[in-house]
């Protein structure tokens, strides 16, 4: 079987491979499509939690994305965790120059236990590389910091989701895992249009890499021609399978399973 479209993710390393590039590379692959990979860092990390970072150079993450670009043109682009200033500097030039339409941003910005992974400085120029994107991802403590504004129900989701709308990016997809519940609300709005995913809360220690699990297979989905919105929906059926099929690995929070693949 021939690959169904190609995607490049610009993202970090998770050495387990519950999460980051290795939890991408197998959902694009498990949806059928062809993988590409500008690493921005490598963690040591396990189920239990991150134990090192090594940062990538800047230039040489847009080295990575640009001789990518140059000889395999991806269809769609996928970008996770940008450490620092100068990486979004770079990046955003490398993504300028390749001239790919769709561009999917999820904006690793909190770690699970509440961290921030960005200064603030970082998160001004984090603004600048949505505006190119076609949809942005954010769970809800980083709508917050994007927003601005404290998030408690599905209604302040929504208001979120317009305020982030006017930093450029066409479409908004919040997240609602956050938030307490038996149900999961999952907040999608453009400028025309508000969709509220519902669905139940599965109860499971092992979510690690969902959020980058989710943003890859919505890119892979709207790669292959499906309309943003639908690959939304189907992006969450996928990581909801996943979930609800983990092989609880590790003594920590578990990778999902990522060999769960629905039809494009």
């Amino acid at each position: 079987m021939k690959p169904k479209s190609k995607i490049l993710i610009i993202a970090g390393s998770d050495s387990s491979g519950g999460a980051g590039i290795q939890a991408d590379i197998k959902t694009v692959t498990s949806l059928g499509s062809y993988a590409m990979t500008a690493i921005t860092a490598v963690t040591s990390q396990n189920t239990s939690g991150v134990f090192s970072v090594v940062p990538i150079q800047p230039k040489e993450i847009k080295k990575q994305i640009l001789v990518t670009c140059k000889d395999i043109r991806p269809d769609a682009l996928k970008i996770g965790m940008l450490h620092s200033s100068k990486v979004i500097d770079e990046v955003l030039k490398a993504v300028k120059s390749c001239k790919i339409k769709k561009v999917i941003i999820d904006p690793v910005m909190v770690a699970k236990g509440g961290h921030p992974l960005l200064k603030d400085s970082a998160v001004i120029k984090l603004k600048k590389i949505i505006k190119i994107s076609s949809l942005v991802t954010p769970n809800i403590p980083e709508a917050e910091i994007l927003s601005g504004m404290r998030i408690v129900n599905t209604n302040d989701m929504i208001i979120a989701a317009k305020k982030l709308l006017k930093l450029g990016s066409k479409n908004i997809l919040i997240k609602g895992g956050h938030m307490k519940g038996r149900k999961v609300f999952d907040v999608f709005l453009n400028k025309s249009e508000i969709k509220i995913f519902i669905n139940n809360k599965i109860r499971s220690k092992n979510t690690h890499g969902t959020g980058c699990s989710l943003s890859s297979a919505i890119t892979t989905y709207f790669a292959c021609g499906k309309k943003i919105k639908k690959s939304c929906e189907l992006g969450i059926k996928y990581v909801n399978e996943a979930i609800k099929s983990n092989v609880n690995y590790g003594k920590g929070h578990g990778p999902i399973n990522h060999l769960v693949s629905l039809n494009l």
